[in-house]
């Protein structure tokens, strides 16, 4: 059965199988998305896939163990700290805050917990964090990517043309507008590039060769800073949506490994 973890009285909490129940935490952030897409866009998203991911596992299996801790709604954003309202943790504090979330989970007897990363920027932090709780702890760490943004059905929702698309892009704007459309002020929008790379042959980035970006690296046609990667004027709610349920879909064999993981 998957439940909110925050609905279960203490009584109940007694009564789960906490050595078998996956509690899955979901990592967002609160940070600029352009000119178009909430500052809470990965919360957002990270509220959505909860949803998305509760419904194709109960599909699979009424009786799937898995709790789903509230969203964390801050953290590791320090590319997009220049933009206006982004909030970040430092990176120590970030780890350190998961880290006893995690441990207090252990010491109530779970051992199995499933970060799900909904910003790209958290993702570093979560592998780290898995290796030292599985070394110092005996506990299952998993680390799950909320996004199936390489999956065929996915990119065929991007327009052509919009060869760009990347953080508070066309996709992550269309996954807001499958929740709340009224969130979007898509009239705003501006596309951005990554302007100091575009024309690279390695130096990308992202990919084998790289350098930490920030989102002073993505600029408009004009030259603007705008911190985004491609043309979200395309983004609409039913995108979104395949968005969604691509990438919920795409997680569920994971977590029925995870369901049987015997360490």
């Amino acid at each position: 059965m998957i439940r909110n973890y925050r609905d279960l009285t203490r009584l109940e909490m007694e009564q789960v199988n906490r050595e078998e129940t996956i509690v899955l935490i979901p990592l967002g952030a609160l940070e600029q998305h352009g000119n178009q897409a909430p500052l809470g866009t990965d919360d957002i998203i990270a509220e959505a896939m909860t949803r998305y991911l509760k419904k194709e596992l109960e599909a699979q299996d009424p009786d799937f163990p898995m709790l789903i801790f509230p969203v964390i709604p801050v953290g590791l954003s320090t590319e997009h700290k220049n933009f206006c309202g982004s909030i970040t943790f430092k990176p120590a504090t970030y780890y350190h805050m998961l880290y006893d979330i995690c441990a207090s989970l252990a010491h109530h007897g779970f051992r199995k917990i499933a970060l799900l990363v909904c910003h790209g920027g958290n993702a570093p932090v979560a592998q780290i964090l898995s290796r030292e709780l599985r070394s110092e702890l005996g506990i299952s760490p998993f680390i799950l990517s909320s996004g199936a943004f390489s999956h065929p059905d996915v990119t065929a929702t991007i327009s052509p043309g919009n060869v760009w698309d990347f953080h508070g892009g066309e996709m992550e704007t269309s996954m807001v507008m499958a929740v709340d459309p009224s969130l979007v002020k898509l009239e705003t929008s501006e596309a951005g590039i990554p302007t100091a790379f575009k024309d690279n042959k390695a130096l990308k980035p992202y990919g084998s060769v790289s350098i930490g970006w920030v989102s002073e690296d993505w600029k408009t046609a004009d030259g603007k800073p705008i911190g985004i990667g491609g043309d979200p004027s395309g983004a609409s709610a039913e995108k979104g949506r395949i968005i969604l349920e691509t990438s919920a879909k795409v997680l569920v064999p994971g977590l029925m490994e995870i369901r049987d993981w015997t360490p």
